[in-house]
């Protein structure tokens, strides 16, 4: 079944029925993806302000009602609870567990943050004909923990976590020309080339996602990346936090050209 090619509506009822539990990357190309954080409404606003202090990491498409599983701008019927293939539930830190829904965690306190992610950007590399590798290799982006701080904010502290995605040299400028048009979405690259000066000790091993090849004469090109929450809530250790698991989005009705304004 080719999900390059399905509506996002036609992709969330497959996941919400159990049938799609694996990573979104290539999938209703041409449509925006949003990583999750679900908190508890008093720890909201410290979040609110950790990720407007970290735009890069961290853009907000949207923040639900409080106790709401429904979204009112970036896709109508959705459930939260149900309509990414694969949560993690994180217990003081510590992840608990990884599920195909929540809703027997859900709480009426909870409030749902859904921040942009860079497998929206990942069609218009494609266009201009720069390889995005996962797709090619048809597994999850690498994604790797850095010592990049973020700006705190309340309890929330911690280092950005980047995705990464290898290129040939000539393709770069236009790799940042696409990607810095869509700031909404983690925008052009925090860092192209050498992993160790953001402290990246071993480029194969990810500590999220999955390996890719880097081919000769390609250089790894580094984004922000959504899961950087998952990095801070491991630091600050709340009682509960929901969150996607790294690579298995919720899949927007917003068109990617919708976020470059």
């Amino acid at each position: 079944m080719d999900y390059s090619t399905m509506t996002p509506a036609q992709a969330r009822a497959l996941i919400r029925e159990e049938k799609i539990t694996g990573q979104t990357s290539g999938m209703c190309a041409g449509y925006a993806q949003a990583n999750l954080v679900i908190l508890p409404k008093d720890l909201a606003c410290d979040f609110l302000l950790f990720t407007q202090r970290n735009p890069k990491s961290c853009p907000v498409l949207e923040v639900s009602d409080v106790g709401s599983r429904q979204l009112h701008y970036i896709a109508k019927d959705v459930d939260i609870a149900r309509d990414i293939p694969k949560y993690r539930i994180y217990r003081k830190g510590e992840l608990a567990g990884e599920y195909t829904n929540v809703e027997e965690f859900w709480q009426d306190d909870f409030v749902s943050f859904l921040i942009g992610c860079s497998f929206s950007f990942e069609s218009g590399l494609l266009d201009v004909g720069v390889p995005v590798r996962q797709i090619e290799e048809h597994c999850n982006v690498p994604m790797f923990k850095t010592n990049i701080p973020c700006t705190p904010a309340g309890i929330f502290k911690g280092n950005m976590v980047v995705s990464m995605r290898p290129m040939p040299y000539d393709q770069v400028v236009k790799a940042v020309l696409v990607t810095g048009e869509m700031p909404r979405v983690h925008g052009a690259p925090i860092h192209i080339g050498d992993p160790s000066v953001i402290g990246i000790s071993d480029i194969h091993k990810p500590d999220f996602g999955d390996d890719v090849t880097i081919k000769e004469g390609e250089v790894p090109v580094f984004w922000p990346c959504g899961v950087t929450p998952q990095n801070v809530v491991m630091n600050v250790k709340p009682e509960i936090v929901i969150t996607h698991s790294p690579g298995h989005m919720l899949i927007t009705d917003i068109k990617n050209v919708e976020l470059k304004y």
